[in-house]
């Protein structure tokens, strides 16, 4: 069989048949006719754009009514925590942006906190996307653009000059361009066997990191380690006549049995067991046996994040050989994602499988325990849910304590990861080629990220305006 007549899995031409690396090059390089990289440069918000709360109330209309003040309590504490609860707000301002009709497996939300450190199955330390709830198939320049925003907004909060945000742009997709063209000069296993450790990315950056950092970058991987099943069982649970239950700390963690009326409490109890029963399917057959050691001990909802909040999610206590053998799950719903009015639904069966396929492509590794299943509400309604551990060392930066040369090295390491990501799904030669070995993307990205962060601030105002004047109603926690 000829090479041109093979098919290639995860092609996005079209017509599927398989290319050349001159030929998906050469798609790259033809790209910049129709989009020239300078033209990343530009946002200017449509005349008819969609009031920003309007988008953030349809959202909390399918949420739970009294999480939802939480919800706009968060994102009115500042401009960076709205970016953070706004992704719906962006996709739409994305879709009228140029793209060059490369598609990859997105993360749907890549600003700069839903990069952090992680636990891989084998027990190593590892840095890599998080957040997986807006994956979908889409064009590549959408998350960098969310991430170089995420960025300029952080540096602007910590005060940094219009000089030392443009650079710690400027560094971040200039890490995503050289990793991608890195990238396409390897085959397809070793794109899919590279990963970023982080005692290795230590030894890497050594030089730029000095003393002072070197030394928080241990701290931070200590601490990530510490985040493990023990620790969160400590901090979450206590023990109440011989059992240990899930401690209640309203609003934010309320277990299933003060939540709800006794008849009520029941039913939804053996629903989020029959979640936790269920999804083993789709886990794989070692881990269903694993899984099947445990029992579920306790139950209680939990506030999570900021533009999650609101969605239902569950965490489950659950006992291997005895209390001192604790697994905590989350189960969390998945709605369909913001990317999907703008880049298509996407072709799997629920929406907790999107968020999973999605996460297990993106990720050098994932969690053992990551599944999904469906499930019905008290109001009789299917939700689909994703399930993962709640906690298995997982570190999470600190942007307010960043100076301009410490976020500009972690942005290189979230640029980096992203363009791992992304060459696992989609054309990573075609996407190199296009970005060249010149600086006219990184230029580009520094002017579109100020003025979206310019945006974002406006956007921010006006929710400010709908709780002073009643619109919404935000409450602190």
């Amino acid at each position: 069989m000829s090479e041109s007549s093979t098919t290639r899995v995860g092609d996005d031409s079209g017509d599927r048949r398989h290319r050349t690396p001159r030929e998906r090059a050469e798609r790259g390089r033809a790209a910049r006719a129709d989009v020239p990289r300078s033209s990343h440069a530009e946002f200017t918000p449509p005349p008819k754009r969609t009031d920003p709360v309007d988008v953030i109330e349809a959202q909390s209309a399918q949420r739970v009514p009294e999480l939802v003040p939480i919800r706009y309590g968060r994102m009115s504490e500042s401009p960076f925590r709205f970016y953070r609860g706004a992704a719906a707000i962006m996709a739409a301002d994305l879709a009228e942006t140029p793209r060059t009709g490369i598609r990859v497996q997105l993360c749907g939300d890549a600003h700069m906190l839903n990069f952090r450190l992680l636990a891989s199955p084998e027990r190593r330390l590892m840095f890599d996307i998080n957040d997986f709830d807006e994956t979908l198939p889409g064009p590549w320049e959408w998350d960098v653009k969310r991430l170089a925003a995420s960025l300029v907004i952080a540096g602007r909060a910590n005060g940094f000059s219009s000089k030392e945000r443009a650079s710690v742009v400027r560094s971040a997709v200039r890490a995503y361009r050289t990793r991608m063209r890195g990238f396409a000069q390897m085959g397809n296993l070793e794109v899919w066997y590279s990963r970023f450790e982080a005692d290795e990315l230590q030894e890497t950056y050594a030089p730029e990191l000095g003393a002072k950092n070197r030394e928080r970058w241990r701290q931070a991987r200590e601490r990530a380690r510490q985040h493990d099943n023990l620790q969160v069982v400590e901090k979450l649970t206590q023990v109440v006549g011989g059992r240990r239950l899930i401690a209640n700390d309203p609003p934010l963690l309320v277990r299933l049995a003060d939540l709800l009326p006794s008849a009520e409490s029941d039913v939804m109890e053996r629903e989020i067991g029959k979640i936790v029963s269920g999804y083993v399917g789709s886990l794989q057959s070692d881990r269903r046996f694993l899984l099947q050691g445990y029992r579920v001990a306790d139950i209680a909802r939990k506030v999570v994040g900021v533009g999650s909040v609101g969605t239902r999610c569950w965490i489950v206590l659950l006992l291997g050989k005895d209390d001192d053998d604790p697994l905590f799950l989350q189960a969390k719903e998945a709605d369909e994602s913001v990317l999907a009015p703008y880049a298509g639904a996407g072709d799997h069966r629920t929406q907790g499988e999107r968020v999973v396929a999605g996460q297990r492509l993106m990720q050098a590794t994932s969690d053992i325990f990551l599944g999904w299943e469906r499930t019905t509400g008290l109001d009789g309604r299917r939700r689909d849910f994703y399930v993962r551990q709640l906690r298995d060392w997982k570190g999470i930066a600190v942007p307010e304590n960043m100076s301009p040369n410490r976020m500009s090295l972690f942005g290189r390491l979230c640029g980096a990861t992203l363009a791992r990501a992304h060459a696992r799904s989609g054309d990573r030669i075609a996407i190199a080629a296009y970005l060249g070995s010149g600086d006219v993307f990184d230029r580009a990205l520094s002017t579109f990220a100020e003025l979206y962060a310019d945006q974002n601030e406006s956007d921010h105002r006006a929710l400010l305006h709908a709780v002073a004047t009643g619109r919404v109603r935000a409450e602190s926690a």
